[in-house]
């Protein structure tokens, strides 16, 4: 299997820094990700809380198209019950135009957080609506005049402006990927034949089972073999590269416990549920434990062994956990001198 690294972006706030400083520092990964070889840069958003300071990811996504030239794009995730279905596809569809093919959609659920409330989207949208939203936002990529007459959205029928399949050279329509989590949310995506996006949190054993179920739904929805075999299934991940293991888990977890705790920690929820922040030093831990966290060899074979184990072959690793610049910027160049020749 042809094993594809991309770096994931948070633009993560740490303990002591400012944002700017978070968003200098993506910036900076995204556009030497391109100069190190990578396949792919994704773009987290988050809202009101330090753990990610990109409120909008095709807006980031966006200014990174428009300042590379071969990388490919990707929003992991752009939050669908926060905003709207059809505005999100014209900007897709602008974007697919625009870089010629380079930008993926990734579209998620989000969380109960009180973004529903700000943005006035209710928790109903969370709750009940994403597959709704899901798609009349597939509508909008693939039809040429969507209209709509459900409960949350009803409006006459428009045209599309611009057509995604405008582009002379490239797929029809911007690729898009969806964040799963659980059963549910895998059928949901197979029967739409969308690739999935598997969280960092998840072991090798629990992605191949999501992924075996996928393949299982997409077959009982009827897409056809070669659709179901050749899906670009995502991983994301962990890497930080050291010459030893030691003192690659040592940047880690001197830096991510305190982000986790400030980042994880300024959710709220929009009714007032209580929820159950992971431990962070047990998470930093778990994640050194299952990602490529290491000297090169080590990385290279446990990306391998990961693509061989749960068929994802792509994979969007987080290179800014230790919170610096100039180590991030280190991590970014190892990772595509050292492990990406191992790969290959």
């Amino acid at each position: 299997m042809t094993v594809r690294v991309g770096a994931f972006v948070l633009a993560a706030q740490f303990p002591g820094q400012g944002q700017s400083e978070a968003l200098h520092r993506a910036l900076r990964t995204a556009e030497l990700s391109e100069e190190t070889g990578l396949d792919s840069v994704w773009l987290a958003e988050h809202h009101f809380v330090p753990y990610g300071v990109c409120p909008s990811a095709i807006t980031l996504a966006a200014q990174l198209l428009g300042a590379t030239r071969r990388i490919g794009v990707g929003t992991a995730v752009s939050v669908l019950p926060t905003t709207h279905p059809v505005a999100l596809g014209e900007q897709a569809a602008l974007l697919h135009l625009t870089s010629r093919g380079r930008f993926t959609l990734g579209v998620g659920r989000g969380g109960p957080w009180v973004d529903l409330e700000v943005f006035n989207a209710g928790l109903a949208a969370y709750e009940e609506g994403f597959p709704d939203s899901l798609d009349l936002l597939l509508r909008w990529l693939h039809e040429p005049r969507v209209g709509a007459s459900g409960e949350r959205f009803a409006f006459r029928e428009v045209p599309v402006v611009p057509r995604p399949d405008e582009l002379l050279d490239g797929p029809a329509a911007p690729p898009v990927v969806m964040a799963c989590t659980s059963r549910r949310s895998v059928r949901l995506a197979a029967e739409r034949g969308l690739p999935m996006l598997l969280g960092m949190h998840c072991g090798d054993q629990e992605k191949a089972d999501m992924v075996a179920f996928w393949r299982r739904c997409a077959r009982e929805a009827g897409l056809p073999a070669e659709e179901i075999e050749g899906a670009a299934h995502v991983s994301a991940g962990v890497a930080q590269l050291a010459d030893t293991r030691a003192e690659a888990v040592e940047t880690l977890t001197k830096a991510m416990p305190g982000w986790f705790r400030q980042g994880l920690g300024a959710h709220t929820t929009v009714d007032g549920r209580q929820r159950r922040m992971r431990d962070p030093h047990a998470y930093t831990e778990l994640l050194c434990g299952l990602h490529p966290v290491g000297p090169p060899r080590l990385c290279a074979d446990r990306l391998a062994a990961t693509a061989e184990r749960t068929g994802v072959g792509r994979f969007a690793l987080l290179v800014e956990g230790s919170g610096d610049l100039v180590a991030t910027e280190e991590n970014v160049r190892r990772l595509g001198a050292e492990v990406l020749p191992l790969l290959s």
